[in-house]
This record gives structure tokens, sequence and C-alpha cells, in this order.
């Protein structure tokens, strides 16, 4: 399965409900930033890199929960047993999906250093990652549209943390060529 396979069979079209609601959050985002920009507390470059987050959270939480279709309450409890699967089996396709969960919220976390105007610690950014993917796997759990896991939040968790310190890389990199 390529990219554009994977984007369009976990991105099925937004209802009006969705649209709506999450353009209210959009708006929100914007109002508040817009307040904050006035007042000084944020700088532009903060303000883009927040709606830029909240634009992406709106397209991660479209595809992992919002756009699924409910089916059977379903969990798996036991941490890395993805990784025990794909060690047993041989399962390509598992460590192809453990993969792109890791590449999930790198961008997130790739958004946060510049959110924050510093640099973001790796336990942060991990923490961060793991918070947002508990989210959406209770959110899977509680909606029935997809599996709980914790393999998901441990992978979404270390993607984030390597979006950030990618970043915090390139922003000391460039400081000091300055």
């Amino acid at each position: 399965m390529d990219i554009y396979q994977i984007f369009t069979a976990y991105n099925n079209p937004w209802s009006h409900r969705e649209i709506l609601f999450f353009s209210g959050i959009l708006i929100f985002a914007v109002i508040v930033v817009s307040y904050y920009i006035r007042k000084e507390k944020l700088n532009k470059l903060q303000a883009m890199a927040i709606l830029a987050e909240v634009i992406f959270m709106g397209i991660v939480f479209g595809s992992t929960v919002f756009t699924r279709t409910g089916t059977t309450r379903q969990y798996e409890l036991v941490p890395f047993w993805s990784w025990r699967d794909i060690l047993r089996y041989h399962d390509r396709q598992l460590l192809k999906e453990n993969l792109l969960n890791c590449i999930l919220l790198l961008p997130a976390g790739a958004l946060l250093p510049l959110m924050m105007n510093r640099e973001v610690k790796w336990q942060e950014a991990l923490a961060f990652g793991v918070l947002v993917s508990a989210t959406i796997e209770t959110s899977q759990l509680i909606t029935m549209r997809g599996l709980f896991e914790w393999d998901d939040m441990i992978h979404n968790g270390l993607g984030c943390m390597v979006g950030a310190v990618l970043v915090n890389w390139v922003i000391s990199f460039i400081s000091t060529r300055k």
C-alpha cells in the first residue's frame, strides 16, 4: 500500500457536522491566536505553528476517529504485541503499520519547538505525543471506531519525540551558522 492509498483509505469524506465542528475549533483558534499576537504574547511564527498544529490535529483525529464507521469495541492490552507478532510471524504489513504510526505524529512534534519558541525536551515531546495518542485511542475505544492499543501510543509518542528532536537540531544548527 503506497502513501496515496493509505491517505485515501484512512481519510473518508467528512460529514457536515464534522466540518462544522472543526471549522468552529479553527475559528476559535484563529481568534485566540490573533488576540495573543496583539497582546505581544506570541510572535507570528508561533501563531502560524499553532494554527498548523490545530489543522494537523484535525486531520489526524478525522482519519483516526471521526470518519471511521463504528464496529465492535476492540482492544489489545498487551504492550508490544505487534512487535511480538512481527518477529514471530514475519508480518511485514504489521511492521509497516508500526512505522506509519511512528510517522503519524512526527509533524506534530516538529511543530512543538516553533509553537513554544524554545527548544523542547525530548521527554516533553514524548509526553505530548503519548497524551495525544491516548486521546485518540480512548476516543476509538469509546466510539468503537478502531483498535485501542498501547503500541499505537508508544509509536505515536516516539514519532512526536523524533519530530521535536529533529527541529531542535535544525534550529540549533541554523543558529550556530549565523
